[in-house]
């Protein structure tokens, strides 16, 4: 009901509120003052004493609405009349082109794949132009190949802004349903801002309507927040993982503020404040905000419904609670993962305090499609190192990849919707297809060796193939591939590396 209350409020141009403290946050985000009444009033000293019945009640509700108004007209209205009749440089067009210039904010949503919970419909493109960060947290490890955070931010290459363009053009004539352009990293957005503005800048020139989101850790959105909305970005992404210093401070190793490194309480408080300041400044203004957080256990697991409910304080549209992703040689690498059903419960109890994001696939920074086709294996700029295969001198031997986009080797084999098949002769690597099948396995909690006869399907799919790799995978499933005489390999790499050790392997067998 707030939505639909809002979205009318916002089309026929509402210019004051009366209702209870639960309209604030649209007010903020309609920028327009609301005035409070009704039941409850919870963000004002004396709201059980507001008098809203018979002749004094009524009175008091005129006088505020009123006086709302003045205010409303002292503050904007004489200058927005002076700009738009006098001042011609100031760029403001009557009320009649700005409403048919302006896209709806609710239309950008209901267009953005990761807000408006259905993950099929529309596809969006992150385009990979800001490498540097400017904090360390202790899930997160740089690697050469994807210079900050791996699994989100992993990039096969970062691109310059130029070459970022020429991506999202070649993306846009094969994905019809590609209607958000969004930049998350590899490293954040703000860190690199100049790449990022350039890039967001020259779409604009030739897309004037394609929906712009930025993920951001939120270290710099209070100095670059303004730009964010003069450049058109409507949907922002911020990693909150904590609302207390004490917790920030064993997830972040340190912050790299205005020249200095800052580690501990210290480093942390001036993230959260910044997060904070700029989410509050982006909501007030019309930006549909989304928190994200990850979940770690013995560390901000008790925590994380403080950290929705200051979300929703600030203005934001939805949360995205999100489960850790071990990666080798970080802090966390070892840390004990909460489990879908904890992970669902925890949804769950925050459902009430603000909108959830349960469609989450924690995507990559040069992710491409839908949340649920991830593409950007099509559009990466070669499919190995050395570009083309070498001249074959012996037979292909085919792998199957169990991986959520193909660039990783990253998914448990029961956890698989799609294995993506690679051919190479121990030289060199190439990518063949997808192969789509039926996950048999659907988390920690529900995770059986033998499903039958799904499990026969997957292992028919593969049946071509000299080895499977996989994150992990069941002691069922890997008797069974053996049994048929494909070799099982368990790892964390680089899908092309991964298939190049894999077929070294095997014809170096063959050699002995």
């Amino acid at each position: 009901d707030f939505d639909l209350l809002e979205h009318h409020a916002r089309e026929k141009g509402v210019n004051l509120m009366l209702g209870s403290s639960d309209g604030r946050r649209m007010a903020r985000r309609l920028n327009i003052p609301l005035v409070r009444c009704a039941f409850p009033v919870h963000d004002r000293v004396g709201g059980q004493r507001i008098k809203t019945l018979l002749y004094e009640g009524s009175l008091s509700i005129l006088d505020q609405a009123a006086n709302a108004l003045l205010g409303r007209k002292d503050e904007g209205f004489r200058e927005e009349l002076y700009d738009r009749y006098y001042n011609k440089t100031a760029g403001i067009a009557d009320a009649g082109e700005t409403a048919a210039a302006a896209p709806d904010i609710n239309e950008k949503t209901r267009t953005h794949p990761c807000f408006n919970c259905s993950g099929g419909e529309y596809a969006r493109i992150h385009l990979p132009v800001a490498p540097a960060c400017n904090i360390q947290c202790n899930y997160c490890v740089r690697k050469y190949d994807c210079p900050n955070e791996s699994r989100p931010g992993v990039t096969t290459q970062v691109l310059s802004p130029d070459e970022a363009v020429a991506r999202y053009k070649a993306a846009r004539e094969k994905v019809k349903n590609l209607t958000v352009v969004g930049i998350a990293g590899p490293g954040d957005a703000l860190c690199d801002f100049d790449r990022t503005r350039e890039t967001l800048r020259k779409i604009r020139e030739i897309d004037p309507h394609v929906t712009f989101c930025l993920s951001t850790n939120g270290l710099m959105l209070p100095l670059y927040a303004q730009e964010l909305i003069e450049l058109g970005v409507s949907h922002v992404t911020v990693t909150v993982n904590a609302v207390d210093p004490v917790i920030g401070a064993k997830i972040y190793s340190h912050v790299e503020y205005m020249g200095k490194r800052y580690a501990g309480i210290a480093g942390a408080s001036i993230l959260l404040a910044n997060q904070l300041a700029g989410l509050r400044y982006l909501s007030s203004r019309g930006v549909v905000c989304k928190v994200n957080t990850v979940v770690l256990r013995g560390v901000n697991d008790s925590h994380v419904e403080a950290v929705v409910q200051t979300a929703r304080d600030m203005g934001a549209y939805v949360s995205n609670i999100m489960q850790l992703i071990p990666v080798p040689g970080s802090a966390f690498e070892n840390l004990e993962l909460v489990s879908n059903r904890e992970l669902a419960a925890l949804r769950k109890k925050c459902q009430p305090i603000l909108r959830q994001m349960y469609h989450c696939r924690q995507c990559r920074a040069d992710a491409v499609g839908t949340l649920n086709d991830d593409r950007s294996i099509e559009y990466a700029g070669a499919a190995c190192k050395t570009g083309l295969p070498a001249p074959a001198t012996r037979p292909l031997k085919r792998y199957a990849v169990a991986s959520k986009s193909g660039t990783l080797v990253d998914q448990h084999f029961g956890h698989a919707r799609v294995f993506y098949l690679y051919e190479s002769d121990g030289n060199s690597v190439r990518f063949i297809e997808k192969r789509a099948v039926t996950n048999y396995c659907t988390g920690a909690e529900d995770c059986i060796d033998d499903k039958e006869p799904v499990m026969e399907r997957i292992l028919e799919s593969v049946s071509d193939c000299s080895a499977v790799l996989a994150l992990r995978i069941g002691d069922t499933p890997a008797r069974k591939l053996k049994s048929r005489g494909i070799d099982v390999i368990t790892t964390y790499d680089r899908a092309e590396d991964a298939v190049l050790k894999a077929a070294a392997g095997h014809f170096k067998k063959e050699v002995s």
